[in-house]
C-alpha cells in the first residue's frame, strides 16, 4: 500500500529521477544501472575496501562496536546527487525509490535483524530541516523487509556540527557520547541501524556503542553509500548550495 500510494502520486505528478533528472520516474533504471558497488575485497568488519580478504589493521586494532558495516553502492554519480536532493531539497518520494536497491542488497548480505534504526537528528538539526532524511529510507526498507521499526529507539542527545569536511579523528570527537537508546526496547535485539552515508564510520561506531550499552545484542549497520576520497567525500557541501534546477 505504501508502495502503490507513491506510485499514484507519480502518475498525479510525474516526478524526474533524482539521479539525472530525467522525467519519469524517481530513480531511474539507468541510474540504477550505473549505481558502483564498492570494489572488493573489503574488510569483513567495517567494510573498507582494501588489498586483502579479512580484517582491516584499523579494526584489528580497535575493534567497532558493529558486527558489520555495509554499503550498497560508492557515493559517487548518480547515487550522490539523488541523497544530496533527498538531504537537502525535500525530494522526500526518493526515500521509498531507493529503499527497494537496499532490500535488494540486504537480502543478498543474508542479515537477520529483529528491529530497524534509522540514525537520528539532533532537535535543533531536525527542526531546522523538517524531517530526517535517513527516515525517508529507513520507513519503507523496514516494510520491505519486515523488520520492526523503532525510530524513536535512538536519540541524538547532543547537536553535533556537520562532520562534512572534517577529519576522522575529528568526526569521532564530534559524535562521541551523542546518542542514547532505549533499553526496553533494545535489550536482546539484532538491530540493523541505518545510515545514507558512511565517510569514517564515527557517526555509526558511536550509536552502536549506545545501543549495546542498553543491552542490544548484535548490531548490525547498512548505508545506502560510501564515501571515498578519490570520488570527493565532501563534494556533498559544494553541490546542496547549488541553486535549485
Amino acid at each position: 500500500m505504501y508502495h502503490f500510494f507513491w506510485s499514484g502520486l507519480d502518475l498525479l505528478f510525474p516526478p524526474s529521477c533524482g539521479g539525472c533528472g530525467k522525467l519519469g520516474a524517481r530513480w531511474c533504471i539507468d541510474c540504477q544501472q550505473k549505481m558502483e558497488p564498492v570494489p572488493l575485497p573489503i574488510c569483513e568488519i567495517c567494510g573498507a575496501p582494501q588489498n586483502f580478504k579479512g580484517i582491516c589493521q584499523g579494526c584489528q586494532t580497535t575493534r567497532p562496536a558493529f558486527s558489520a558495516l555495509r554499503s550498497c553502492a560508492i557515493y559517487k554519480e548518480p547515487v550522490r546527487p539523488a541523497l544530496i536532493k533527498m538531504k537537502y531539497r525535500n525530494e522526500i518520494g526518493l526515500g521509498e525509490a531507493l529503499a527497494w536497491n537496499l532490500a535488494m542488497y540486504l537480502e543478498e548480505l543474508g542479515w537477520q535483524a529483529d528491529v530497524l534504526i534509522p540514525i537520528p537528528l539532533s532537535e535543533q538539526r531536525l527542526a531546522e530541516r523538517g524531517y530526517n532524511q535517513v527516515d525517508l529510507i529507513a520507513h519503507p526498507l523496514a516494510r520491505l523487509t519486515g523488520c520492526q521499526y523503532l525510530p524513536k529507539a535512538l536519540r541524538r542527545v547532543r547537536h553535533t556540527i556537520s562532520q562534512v569536511g572534517l577529519s576522522g579523528s575529528e568526526r569521532r570527537v564530534n559524535v562521541n557520547g551523542a546518542f542514547h537508546a532505549e533499553a526496553r526496547v533494545v535489550q536482546e535485539k539484532i538491530v540493523l541501524v541505518l545510515d545514507d552515508i558512511a565517510t569514517t564510520g564515527a557517526t555509526i561506531q558511536s550509536a552502536s556503542s549506545s545501543l549495546l550499552d542498553a543491552g542490544a545484542k548484535k548490531v548490525y549497520a547498512l548505508t545506502f553509500a560510501k564515501a571515498m576520497k578519490r570520488y570527493g567525500a565532501d563534494y556533498e557541501k559544494s553541490l546542496a548550495a547549488r541553486p535549485l534546477c
